[in-house]
This record gives C-alpha cells, structure tokens and sequence, in this order.
C-alpha cells in the first residue's frame, strides 16, 4: 500500500511535524535545496494528498499544479492570502484553516499577562534574584503598582 505523502511549507510546531511524520510520508519543503525543490516535489507528487502550510508560507498555484493528487491544503493560521482559493475551488481541493476568533481570548490573555511584566518588572527581578546580585544589592526597588493605573482595553 503506498504511504500517503504530506508536505509541510516551513517549520512549525516540533510537536506537529513529530506527528505528522509517524503517521504520512512527511515532507520539509524547506529542507529541499532550493535547486532541487522541483525535482523532489516531481519525485513525490503521485504521494502528496496534503500541504500544510500557514500565513507566511501557503499553497500557490504553481506548488498546486506541481501536485496532482492534492486533496487538502490546511493552513495553520488565521490567514488564507498565501493559498490560492480559486485554484482549491477549480480541483476540489479542500482548504482548512483556524477561524480568526480562535485566538482572540488567548491574544488578550497574553497582552494583560504582558502589561503585568512590564510593569511589575517580572522579568528583571527573576533574573535578579536568579543571578545573586541581591546578595550583594539586596532588596529589587519597587516597580509600578497596577491596580494605580488607568488600562484602555478593546476586544
């Protein structure tokens, strides 16, 4: 039976690439020399049934054509402007990708959890404390008080 071949653009997630490559015939497009990038994806092209790419990297219509017996191109990320829709539509090929609210929650998670750190200095006084210039300086000077401060947020 012949293993089904999926392609990936560019490096993601560690954890992502390590299951995908237990389960397919899993492909680095951006390990391939450039030179040879053709003659790898003309060599694989009869096994590739997935591209997984993402906002900086996609699927256009030359590395669509190039690939016969593509079924699906999901996007690992928000943005859809590095497929080419039309082309997907035209072959039956379904495109996946995360819904732009997916993330939103998350976003304004990490930008409280970032105003906490600039303010409270989280970074600077983990390394102080990390590195030992307290044994010698002793006590970190106090940082800003947020719950003293007017925050604007928008979601």
């Amino acid at each position: 039976m012949e293993s089904i071949g999926v392609l990936m653009t560019c490096p993601m997630s560690p954890y992502l690439e390590q299951e995908l490559d237990k389960r397919f015939n899993f492909l680095r497009l951006w390990k391939f020399p450039e030179n040879q990038k053709s003659h790898h994806l003309k060599l694989h092209s009869d096994s590739i049934r997935g591209v997984v790419g993402n906002a900086t990297i996609g699927a256009n219509a030359e590395l669509i054509g190039a690939l016969p017996k593509l079924e699906i191109v999901p996007s690992y990320s928000v943005g859809l402007d590095k497929i080419d829709l039309e082309l997907c539509k035209e072959k039956g090929i379904k495109v996946t990708y995360c819904p732009p609210d997916l993330i939103t929650d998350d976003a304004a998670d990490t930008g409280i959890a970032l105003i906490l750190a600039v303010l409270r200095r989280i970074c600077k006084c983990d390394s102080y404390v990390k590195n030992g210039p307290w044994k010698k300086n002793g006590d970190f000077m106090l940082t800003s008080n947020v719950s003293q401060s007017l925050l604007s947020f928008s979601f």
